[in-house]
């Protein structure tokens, strides 16, 4: 059966380091993070943790819905905003976004053609907000939404109904491999003729309940100083910096870019998984995951190795993830005596859990049109185990080719996605 093109058509963008595209495009040049203190770890003598990797523009600290603000230019209705989670209402403004800059009418969104795929982890803030007000009021004082609003679901149970999708819809949830998982199988869907549109959203709280229990994992980095705070590749690395947001990409068929002609910011080439099989939490030390998922979505795209420029890589900044990961790339790349290009945009943006891949997704077709390749901040001593891996300090004025996205989560799932550049008329 032959396989469709896939393409992504529309990015929308709720981040740390901007909350439109434009923003985040300039952060990528010039490297600029998106750290800041969080007031709720200066009140906490016991939290150790300094830096987040915060939304600007959002308040969505409180537990009760009617007490947030976001920008005036997006519309929430009040029925809606009741049934969501703070990273609700980050993916719920990215997926307006989104639909605009795909320019998406409503019957393109709603019909059986177009389907919706999420990742989140779920609200633990409002989820400990509802379970202690049902333990202390009891459960008819709780909200007839706290379940929907907190439970890793949420976004697929607000964005179907809300947005009348009609299509396949799914949560998935692996971790930090959530919203790559997602894009390859929203990609399947649209290669093999189920859907001509998919919509991946993809979204995480940054508050003191969903950061903190990777404290306790010795994963976050508790420095102050932001470049030495997010710093992958570094031999003084020692953790990384907990982000929250919300990212929607959408991707549609080829049949649907020519009928609506729309000019996409990549095609997706294909994608490829596997599985550590070796610990709950931390990588095979080796790779060996990685590196098949990687060699599996060169052989799902119809690529070498060699054609690879660049590699967007999944290095949070921890001792031990980022030298796995490195030992995966030269397992396949370096093996061949080759040397793309590889950065990690988690120095700036800071890790954004399942909606990672995501946004690591939409960075990749944001450098793609804006000709350029997002360089590695905050790297000031190169650990020695990556010497001969081709790692990134500045970004570059010229965008790759072919780009190579990697994503791993708990458990050891591994997921590789690949981009090639839409070439100019």
């Amino acid at each position: 059966m032959e396989r469709k093109k896939v393409y992504i058509t529309g990015i929308g963008v709720i981040s740390s380091i901007g909350n439109d595209r434009e923003t985040v495009v300039q952060n990528l040049k010039s490297l600029n993070h998106g750290f800041s203190p969080y007031q709720a770890f200066e009140d906490d003598e016991l939290a150790e943790v300094k830096l987040v990797g915060l939304v600007k523009d959002f308040d969505v600290e409180s537990s009760e819905y009617e007490d947030w603000s976001f920008p005036s230019q997006y519309r929430i209705r009040r029925d809606v905003l009741r049934g969501l989670a703070p990273h609700g209402v980050y993916a719920y403004c990215a997926m307006q976004q989104a639909i605009e800059d795909a320019r998406l009418t409503d019957e393109d969104i709603s019909n059986p053609d177009t389907g919706i795929y999420t990742s989140s982890a779920g609200s633990p803030k409002i989820l400990t907000y509802n379970v202690n007000r049902m333990r202390h009021l009891g459960p008819m004082r709780c909200s007839p939404t706290a379940i929907v609003s907190a439970i890793s679901g949420t976004l697929s149970f607000n964005f179907v109904a809300s947005f009348k999708i009609l299509g396949n819809s799914c949560g998935f949830s692996s971790a930090c491999a959530s919203s790559a998982h997602a894009i390859g199988y929203a990609a399947d869907d649209i290669a093999l003729g189920r859907q001509k549109r998919m919509f991946i959203v993809a979204g995480e709280d940054a508050n003191h309940e969903s950061i903190l229990p990777f404290a306790g994992m010795r994963t976050l980095s508790l420095e102050s100083d932001p470049e030495k705070a997010s710093c992958p590749f570094d031999k003084n690395r020692n953790g990384f910096v907990s982000a929250g947001g919300g990212i929607v990409l959408t991707l549609e068929s080829e049949d649907e870019v020519e009928r609506r002609g729309v000019t996409p910011y990549a095609e997706l080439l294909g994608w490829g998984q596997a599985s550590d099989g070796h610990n709950v939490a931390i990588s095979h030390p080796e790779g060996l995951g990685l590196s098949r998922a990687i060699r599996m979505s060169l052989s799902n795209s119809s690529i070498k190795a060699e054609d690879v420029d660049y590699i967007n890589a999944h290095a949070t900044s921890t001792i031990i993830g980022d030298v796995s990961e490195g030992k995966a790339i030269t397992d396949v790349f370096g093996s061949q005596g080759l040397r793309p290009k590889i950065s990690s945009t988690k120095a700036i943006t800071g890790h954004g859990l399942s909606l990672a891949g995501a946004f690591e997704a939409a960075i990749v077709c944001l450098s793609l049109r804006a000709d350029i390749t997002p360089g590695s901040a905050h790297i000031r001593n190169l650990d020695t185990q990556f010497e001969n891996l081709n790692i990134m300090r500045e970004s570059e004025s010229t965008a790759p080719e072919i780009t190579l996205s990697n994503s791993s989560g708990f458990g050891g799932a591994n997921v590789s996605l690949v981009f090639k550049k839409i070439s100019s008329p």
